[in-house]
C-alpha cells in the first residue's frame, strides 16, 4: 500500500467510527425537541467536560494557531490568556441558567433572557446575532478540514470535496442524534487530540532540531522579533499591546456566551457537574501549549509552506515520518474541526427554530414538528457555511477573532437577566442592537477606529451605555419570582 493511501485509509476509518459513535446515542434519547437538543438533561461530567473542552480544540488549534506561532510568533499566546478565564464566569451563570432551564423549560439562553423581560423580539436579535457568529465560525472548521486532505493527499483531494465529505459525517450524525451525538464524538475526539498534540509537540522539535531547548535558541537567534510580546500583526509590525489586551479581554466575556457553550447549562445533570466542568476547564489549556511549540517548530523549516495556516500539515508531509503518523495526524486534525462543527451547527439550527420561529414570532410547534424544523435548518446552516468556507480568502484566524465580536454582545444582556431588578426589556434590547451595530461598523471600517482597540470592545461600550441609559428612561422590569428561582435574593 502507497503511503496516500495509508493516510486516505486511517482518515476514512477515523470517519467511519466519528460516524459508529455519533449514531450511536440517538437509541438512548428521547424522540422530543428537549432530548434532541438538551440531551434530556442527562450529561454527566466525563461528557460535558469533552463537550466543552473539546470546543476550544477547533481547525484553529491545529491550523490557525500554529499558524500565528509560525507567522506571528507570541501573539498566538491571546488563545492561553484567553483560554484560562475564558468559563470563569459560567462558574456563576451557568448553575442559575440550569436552575431556570428546569423550572420554565428553556433550552437556549436567548429564550430566558426574553421570557424574564417578557419581550419576544430580545430573542429575535440573538438569533440573528448566534448566526451572524456562528456561520464564519463553522465556515472556519470546514476550511480547516479541507486544507488538512487537500495537504495531505498532495491535491488529489481539492479543498471543497475534503469539507464536504468531512462535513457530510457530521451531518449524518448530527442530524441523527443531536446533543447526545456531538456529546459522545467530542468525548472520542478529545482525548484522541490530547495524546496526539503533546506526541507532535515533543517529537517535531526533536526531529528537526534536536530538542525545544534548542529551537527557541535558533529562533532567538535568527528570528528574534517572533518571541517579542505581544508579536507581529498580519503584516509582520510589531501589535499593539491595546489591541492584544482587547482582544483577550473581548475573548474571555465572549467564551462562555457562545450559545453552543451556554446552552450546555440546560444539557447537565445537576449544579455542581457545571461547576466541576469549569473548574477543570483550563486543564485543556495544557493541552494546546504542544500546538503552538509545532508552530515555532516551523518558523525555521524550509521550503515554507503556501500559506501560514499550513505550516503543520506542510512539515507532516515534507518530513520523513512513517505514513500511519501523517494519517493519525490528518485524523487528529479533523478531530478539531468536527468537535467544534457539529456542536456549533447543532446549536446554530437549534437557536433558529427556539429563539426565532418559536419565540420572536410566536409559533406553536409541538415537539416532534420542533425537531424536524430543527433537522431541516441543521443542513441549511451547513450549507450556508460551506459556500463562505469555499468562497473565503482570508486566514482562520481572522475568522475566529470576528466571531467573538457579536457573542461578546450577550454579556451584559445575560448578567443583567439573572442578576439585575432595575432593568428593562427596551434596555437590553436597545443594548443588544447598539452593540452589534458598532462592532459590525468597526469590523467593516478598522481604519475608523479612534483607537488600536477590538471591535467587539467598542460595541461592549456601546452595548453597556445604551443598556444603562434606557434602563433610566424606561420603567424596569421587576420579576421577583424568576430571580428567585435563579437565585438572587429578594431586595
Amino acid at each position: 500500500m502507497t503511503s496516500s493511501a495509508v493516510v486516505v485509509s486511517v482518515s476514512a476509518t477515523y470517519l467511519v467510527a466519528c460516524l459508529a459513535i455519533g449514531m450511536w446515542p440517538s437509541k438512548r434519547t428521547s424522540d422530543s425537541a428537549t432530548g434532541y437538543v438538551a440531551g434530556d438533561r442527562s450529561l454527566g461530567t466525563l461528557v460535558m467536560y469533552f463537550i466543552t473542552g473539546a470546543t476550544i480544540f477547533s481547525a484553529f488549534a491545529f491550523l490557525g494557531m500554529p499558524g500565528w506561532a509560525y507567522s506571528r510568533g507570541v501573539a498566538g499566546l491571546y488563545i492561553l490568556a484567553y483560554g484560562a478565564l475564558g468559563f470563569l464566569p459560567f462558574y456563576f451563570l451557568g448553575p442559575r441558567a440550569a436552575r431556570l432551564g428546569r423550572h420554565y423549560g428553556f433550552v437556549t439562553q436567548a429564550e430566558m433572557i426574553a421570557a424574564r423581560y417578557s419581550m419576544p423580539a430580545i430573542a429575535g436579535v440573538m438569533a440573528v446575532i448566534s448566526v451572524m457568529a456562528f456561520v464564519p465560525y463553522l465556515a472556519l472548521q470546514m476550511k480547516g478540514a479541507g486544507y488538512v486532505l487537500e495537504t495531505v493527499t498532495r491535491g488529489g483531494i481539492e479543498q471543497w470535496q475534503g469539507a464536504a465529505i468531512v462535513y457530510g459525517v457530521v451531518l449524518a450524525y448530527v442530524l441523527k442524534s443531536g446533543v447526545l451525538g456531538v456529546g459522545w464524538t467530542n468525548t472520542f475526539q478529545g482525548i484522541f487530540m490530547m495524546a496526539l498534540a503533546w506526541f507532535m509537540g515533543l517529537y517535531l522539535p526533536q526531529l528537526l532540531y534536536g530538542g525545544i531547548g534548542p529551537m527557541f535558541e535558533r529562533i532567538a537567534n535568527e528570528r528574534p522579533e517572533l518571541l517579542r510580546a505581544p508579536g507581529l500583526t498580519s503584516t509582520g509590525a510589531p501589535w499593539a499591546w491595546s489591541e492584544y489586551s482587547s482582544t483577550v479581554i473581548v475573548s474571555i466575556l465572549g467564551f462562555s456566551m457562545w450559545p453552543h457553550l451556554f446552552m450546555k447549562a440546560y444539557t447537565a445533570r445537576s449544579e455542581r457537574t457545571i461547576r466541576r466542568t469549569v473548574v477543570l476547564y483550563p486543564t485543556f489549556q495544557i493541552f494546546l501549549v504542544p500546538i503552538l511549540i509545532i508552530g515555532f517548530a516551523g518558523v525555521l523549516f524550509e521550503p515554507a509552506p503556501p500559506r501560514a495556516d499550513q505550516i503543520l500539515p506542510h512539515m507532516m508531509m515534507h518530513t520523513e515520518l512513517p505514513a500511519i503518523v501523517v494519517g493519525l495526524f490528518c485524523a487528529g486534525a479533523l478531530a478539531a474541526s468536527m468537535s467544534s462543527g457539529d456542536a456549533m451547527v447543532h446549536a446554530a439550527a437549534s437557536i433558529v427554530v427556539r429563539d426565532g420561529i418559536a419565540t420572536a414570532f410566536g409559533k406553536e410547534l409541538d415537539p416532534h414538528k420542533e425537531r424536524a424544523w430543527i433537522r431541516r435548518l441543521v443542513v441549511v446552516v451547513m450549507l450556508g457555511s460551506y459556500a463562505l468556507a469555499i468562497s473565503y480568502r482570508g486566514s482562520l484566524a481572522g475568522l475566529l477573532i470576528y466571531a467573538y465580536g457579536p457573542v461578546t454582545q450577550f454579556f451584559p444582556a445575560v448578567v443583567a437577566t439573572l442578576y439585575a431588578r432595575r432593568i428593562s426589556g427596551a434596555a437590553v434590547f436597545g443594548g443588544l442592537c447598539a452593540g452589534i451595530v458598532v462592532n459590525t461598523w468597526f469590523v467593516v471600517s478598522p481604519e475608523s477606529r479612534p483607537f488600536a482597540i477590538h471591535a467587539g470592545a467598542y460595541g461592549l461600550a456601546a452595548n453597556v451605555v445604551t443598556l444603562l441609559v434606557l434602563s433610566r428612561l424606561t420603567r424596569p422590569c421587576s420579576d421577583d419570582a424568576f430571580l428567585c428561582v435563579a437565585g438572587t435574593p429578594p431586595g
